[in-house]
């Protein structure tokens, strides 16, 4: 593998490129790749058997086929996850042999046409697999791919007897990913979880995802309703006491934009030269050029799928110094950060 280090902001293929392959699939992983993304972003869950599966959810009927299986309709069940009620077909009630049988679908079918026309096509992954899609695309291309893991919901699923940390602990060491050379970054918006992968041992860039309102579900399931919520930690004295426990914050593009008093976006904020200032690098979710995603100012037209100034907005916000963007459609955010590099 090369060893050429990634341009500035790293560009993250959300799931693969899923503005063009149903999510988180193999073609999705490969194609962001190919379309110049410096990192791909799993989402990882579990099976009954204790097998990290790459979905968005643990609940999957709305990127799999699996509501209309059948041989599963008895698993349609009620659970309540992270404190909310949730009504579906969840991963940690299939082994992997069974999950391996479904077929990947389009979230957003409305949205995402040609994307959707894809269902049906291509089978669920392991995070096994996609170690295996980063290093042949480094291979490949001889040059620097990561991977940025987001561990999900991993209170709950310590709760049900299955430790997203160690079993992803495992999948590193037995995939030759945990040597530290930069290419293994791990995020989540529970903080305990990534304690524990550092201390278990694994050297990777620890990134805590911050959202733009609410609490973590790790502190709520401590303190309850005294438990600190995300803003308190992207306040001057959050993201200093953040230095050193975690490399960087992850947030909503939501903090990134500045609004004025009448809503629209105006600018940036500050947060990245503060978290800058803190030590900690800052990444950004998500850049997608579609109107029904993008801020208001940034909308041309009425069409929700149709895209409107996506280059307006990629720029505002890649502008800033930031760190690490996640996009839909990779060789989009590619192309702001070249026109970047030819106006530095």
């Amino acid at each position: 593998m090369s060893s050429t280090s990634p341009s500035h902001p790293l560009i993250i293929g959300h799931r693969g490129a899923p503005g063009y392959r149903p999510e988180h699939t193999r073609a999705a992983f490969e194609l962001a790749f190919a379309l110049g993304a410096d990192a791909v972003e799993p989402d990882l869950v579990a099976t009954k058997d204790g097998v990290l599966v790459i979905r968005h959810e643990n609940e999957i009927s709305g990127t799999t086929d699996v509501a209309s299986r059948p041989e599963f309709a008895a698993r349609e069940t009620t659970k309540i996850v992270n404190g909310v009620v949730r009504n579906g077909w969840f991963s940690e009630d299939f082994t992997w042999a069974e999950l391996s049988t479904l077929r990947a679908r389009e979230r957003r079918p409305s949205i995402r046409r040609s994307s959707a026309s894809f269902d049906g096509r291509f089978p669920l992954l392991r995070l096994r697999d996609l170690f295996e899609i980063c290093d042949a695309a480094a291979e490949s291309s001889q040059r620097w791919r990561g991977m940025v893991a987001e561990i999900k919901f991993a209170t709950y699923f310590e709760s049900i007897g299955l430790p997203l940390d160690e079993l992803f602990i495992d999948e590193v060491k037995n995939a030759g990913w945990d040597d530290g050379d930069g290419r293994l970054i791990v995020e989540s918006f529970e903080r305990d979880v990534l304690v524990k992968v550092e201390e278990r041992g694994i050297r990777a860039k620890r990134i805590y995802l911050v959202e733009d309102s609410g609490a973590p579900f790790d502190e709520v399931n401590r303190h309850g309703t005294l438990a600190a919520d995300y803003a308190a930690s992207l306040t001057e004295e959050g993201l200093y006491a953040l230095a050193g426990k975690v490399d960087g914050i992850s947030v909503n593009k939501s903090l990134i934009l500045a609004n004025d008093d009448s809503g629209r976006v105006a600018g940036t904020t500050d947060l990245v030269d503060d978290a800058h200032a803190a030590g900690l690098e800052v990444y950004t979710w998500t850049l997608r050029p579609e109107n029904k995603f993008l801020s208001q100012p940034f909308r041309r037209g009425t069409g929700r799928a149709d895209f409107g100034d996506w280059q307006g907005e990629f720029q505002t916000i890649m502008s800033t110094g930031i760190d690490g963007v996640f996009a839909d459609y990779p060789d989009l955010a590619v192309s702001v950060r070249e026109e970047l590099e030819l106006v530095e």
